[in-house]
């Protein structure tokens, strides 16, 4: 080739070159608030990263993620928030109230999507369902509000008369107070009496699980709870020894070896959330999308569970069933 057409060559590729670097996308960032552990949480991140890419943002590629851990230490949250903040991400997720609240005192300007099991409108979290106002928005699971419905589901399984029944709780969570209430309150309408257990930390579940033993419990209602699901099998593995009958928030415990779980599905809540972030990355204003809310509920059945504890499932539950795994 002679020196004139390589040097044309040349000068051809490097403008074609430049449209590509022009059209090359800067890296968006979003932070990652939760109160529980990488590990047990890893499904659900993957849910909302799945959201995000329905949206077009894959991680790694076109969105970073900076992923802030609390491990249950709630007393963390408002530096790991603050320091989100100062990485000035583009919008903050959070799982839980706790997370929430802390992103919320963190910062009045940046987007902040939360998934939550409680009444945002409540916490004061939001303005309303419809138009939240604000810079938070996301999707409301109505954990607490399924409380009640989780005992009835237990008291169902639970065949003799006068069977000590427990509610498990973090003290650390800020609505554990309001969900005592409501249990308490339709055990009481059912002539239940309802004994309250608190645990925060590893341990104290251990020590929770020795003192529903010395009470001969034999049923126990799990709030929900993201420490509690980060230690789903710990969990399962104590109520089996215990020979508990116990009902979780979803459908994760019941696959860790878990009797019974009521609830929303988290999966597809998160991914919703990434829907949502992926929004909010495009430009809508968090003040603009309504808190969503999940409109079916799984009532999943671990047959292996129930016949470690000798019990048969009763018709009337196995019917109502979304699943019954084995």
């Amino acid at each position: 080739m002679r020196r004139r057409e390589l040097l044309l060559l040349v000068s051809g590729a490097m403008v074609a070159a430049r449209p590509l670097r022009g059209q090359q996308t800067a890296m968006r960032s979003v932070g990652f608030l939760s109160s529980a552990s990488p590990g047990p949480s890893a499904p659900l991140a993957a849910a909302f990263c799945q959201g995000l890419s329905e949206t077009g943002y894959v991680e790694g590629q076109t969105v970073a993620i900076e992923y802030r851990w609390a491990e249950g230490r709630y007393d963390r949250l408002p530096a790991l928030a603050a320091d989100l903040v100062t990485r000035k991400v583009e919008a903050i997720i959070t799982g839980g109230i706790p997370p929430t609240v802390a992103a919320k005192k963190a910062t009045s300007t940046i987007p902040i999507v939360f998934l939550t099991g409680t009444d945002p409108v409540g916490d004061g979290l939001i303005v309303s369902f419809a138009r939240p106002g604000g810079n938070l928005t996301g999707v409301s699971v109505l954990n607490v509000e399924l409380m009640p419905k989780r005992l009835e589901l237990l008291s169902e399984l639970v065949a003799q008369i006068g069977v000590v029944i427990a509610l498990l709780v973090n003290p650390n969570n800020t609505n554990a107070e309001s969900i005592i209430g409501d249990v308490q309150k339709a055990a009481y309408a059912k002539g239940m009496q309802l004994h309250i257990v608190k645990a925060g930390t590893e341990a104290e579940i251990d020590t929770a699980f020795a003192y529903l033993a010395q009470i001969r419990a034999g049923a126990l209602v799990v709030a929900g709870d993201p420490f509690f699901k980060s230690r789903r099998g710990q969990l399962a593995l104590l109520a089996s020894r215990r020979a508990i009958l116990t009902i979780y928030e979803s459908r994760e415990f019941s696959e860790a070896g878990g009797l019974i779980s009521y609830g929303p599905n988290f999966t597809d809540m998160w991914r919703r959330v990434g829907i949502y972030a992926g929004k909010i990355l495009k430009g809508a204003k968090p003040a603009d999308l309504p808190v969503e809310q999940p409109t079916k509920f799984e009532l999943v059945i671990n047959l292996n569970a129930a016949q470690a504890l000798g019990l048969t499932i009763p018709p009337s539950i196995l019917a109502r069933a979304d699943e019954v795994s084995e």
